[in-house]
Parts: C-alpha cells; sequence; structure tokens
C-alpha cells in the first residue's frame, strides 16, 4: 500500500515553532536560530522560497531557497524521521529547482555535510556534481560538499 502524498505550500511564520523543532531534531549540532529562520521568510519572495511539507495536517518537512541573478542555493532542506525516504525531500527538492528555474537561475548550488552520505546521494540522484569542498564549514567543524546542477532553460 503506497503513502498519501505530502501536499507543499509556502511556509509562513505561523509555521515557525513546528520547523524550528523539526530544525534542531535534523541538524542538532548546527541548528537555524529563531532569528535566522525569520529573517529567511521575511526576505519571501523577494529572494527567497520557503516551503513546507505537510500530510495529514502535520508538517513533516521543509525547505528553502535563495536565488538572486542567475544563481539560485538550496539553503536548507529538512524531513521528519518517520518520513525520510518517501519522496518528501525529493517532492521538496523538485519544487526548489521549479522555483529557481521560474525565477530565471542558471544553475542551483549547495553545501552537504561530508559526513551525510545518504543526502549527498539524493542529491546526485537529481543530477547535482561535486564542485569543491569548504573545509570546516559546519559549526562542530565538519566540512562541507559543494554541489551544483546546472538547469535547462
Amino acid at each position: 500500500m503506497s503513502r498519501p502524498a505530502a501536499t507543499l505550500r509556502q511556509m509562513t511564520d505561523d509555521d515557525l515553532a513546528v520547523v524550528l523543532e523539526l530544525e534542531r531534531d535534523t541538524f542538532p549540532s548546527d541548528a537555524w536560530s529563531e532569528a535566522m529562520l525569520r529573517a529567511e521568510l521575511a526576505d519571501q519572495p523577494r529572494t527567497r522560497h520557503y516551503v513546507v511539507a505537510e500530510l495529514d495536517d502535520e508538517i513533516i518537512g521543509y525547505a528553502g531557497l535563495a536565488a538572486a541573478g542567475d544563481q539560485a542555493d538550496v539553503q536548507t532542506i529538512a524531513v521528519t524521521a518517520a518520513h525520510r525516504g518517501t519522496g518528501v525531500g525529493g517532492a521538496l527538492l523538485r519544487e526548489l529547482m521549479k522555483e529557481a528555474l521560474r525565477r530565471g537561475a542558471a544553475a542551483v548550488f549547495l553545501e552537504v555535510r561530508a559526513d551525510n552520505p545518504q543526502a549527498r546521494a539524493v542529491y546526485q540522484r537529481f543530477g547535482f556534481e561535486d564542485i569543491g569542498v569548504r573545509r570546516g564549514y559546519y559549526d562542530d567543524g565538519t566540512d562541507a560538499i559543494t554541489m551544483m546542477r546546472k538547469l535547462d532553460g
């Protein structure tokens, strides 16, 4: 039996309490603060695009994009532990890439923890390629792998 698909919608300030909890669960060593997320949402829709994934009126994931000029950057993607591997992360990533294309971006960039091979594999399946390493990028000293995917206009 297949699971029902999550629905995606624009993130609002009203979602912050739930999103912050998911942020802390997903990224315990370098979670964004409420102030950081509020600042991201304040720039929406000018240079930001944030969405949440919902299932049965429960937020099970969220993602954010920064876009300016011909470049877009995946700011964050997180999915609840119970819904990882179900396609929610892929749906969120597809939404961000669709928005990047709509905004005229020629490429999408992102950083992924070097110690997170599962996330890296997802990005590779979506056509992202490694383009560099940012040494000690994360708060705990872990390196980030910089990845990029060119978009078809």
